[in-house]
């Protein structure tokens, strides 16, 4: 499922954040936004899902408007994880899984054999099956995220929108999400759309990065292409080493900042 931004502009009032910003994602392709704090990367997240509407141009999903689009044609094709969420503390991981079945039966229709069948292969995929039972308020960082990412699995959607995925999660539980987020490409061909501050863990899961500076893309290419010493001290301002790992993917361990101090 290809997704096309077409000279996109957002902000909040008089406020641009996005300004003539324009980039393909191909299908099945896990793109990262990044840059630094206040470049605008949730903002383009919001109005790729259409939880903000555009000040100008466009976004087009497989070629058609996804601000014009059928609100529950677009759910089945399209989810979105936002940074902050929250479900009451009485529901289960498989109430919250279950969730996610909405816009395919809606609130006239109960859920069918087939709503159940997705909501237990998706349970088993991402290992909430033994939790399933579990209320929500009672998992670790780590399981709630999976849980909330169930949830939207259980749209079967071809486009997944993850804003920062990884907040607030210890180490451990950061690569058992961005390993999901790989398995989900591998074996489901889902095009993920996701940012992240960890620009470490963003090189591990994505076939691309895209910078954002200026309110527009300044630079996208694979990671290899991005994490340089070059790219890090003019978009991030720091110093750094960058290094392969035994895959071939670039970490940098910085040694730090060269921001000009303004007098």
């Amino acid at each position: 499922m290809k997704l096309d931004i077409a000279e996109l502009c957002a902000g909040y009032g008089s406020k641009r954040v996005i300004d003539q910003l324009s980039l393909s994602i191909a299908s099945g392709e896990i793109l990262t936004f990044i840059g630094p704090n206040g470049c605008g990367k949730s903002t383009l997240l919001k109005t790729l899902a259409r939880i903000l509407k555009p000040q100008g141009g466009t976004v087009l999903l497989d070629g058609k408007n996804v601000h014009t689009m059928n609100t529950a044609l677009l759910a089945k094709r399209l989810a979105v994880l936002p940074q902050i969420h929250a479900a009451p503390g009485d529901v289960t991981v498989r109430n919250l899984v279950e969730f996610g079945r909405f816009p395919h039966h809606g609130s006239w229709r109960a859920p069918s054999v087939h709503d159940r069948e997705v909501v237990e292969r998706i349970l088993a995929m991402t290992r909430l099956t033994e939790l399933a039972s579990r209320r929500i308020a009672n998992l670790s960082g780590g399981e709630r995220q999976r849980a909330w990412i169930a949830m939207t699995l259980a749209q079967e959607p071809e486009v997944l929108l993850l804003d920062e995925p990884t907040t607030f999660l210890d180490v451990c539980c950061q690569f058992e999400v961005i390993e999901l987020v790989r398995r989900l490409k591998c074996e489901l061909g889902i095009t993920v759309v996701m940012v992240l501050h960890d620009l470490n863990l963003a090189a591990r899961c994505s076939d691309r990065l895209a910078a954002i500076r200026d309110r527009r893309i300044f630079r996208v290419g694979t990671p290899c292409e991005i994490l340089t010493p070059a790219f890090l001290r003019e978009v991030f301002h720091i110093e750094a080493r960058v290094m392969l790992d035994e895959d071939g993917v670039p970490f940098f361990l910085p040694s730090g900042s060269c921001r000009e101090v303004r007098s």
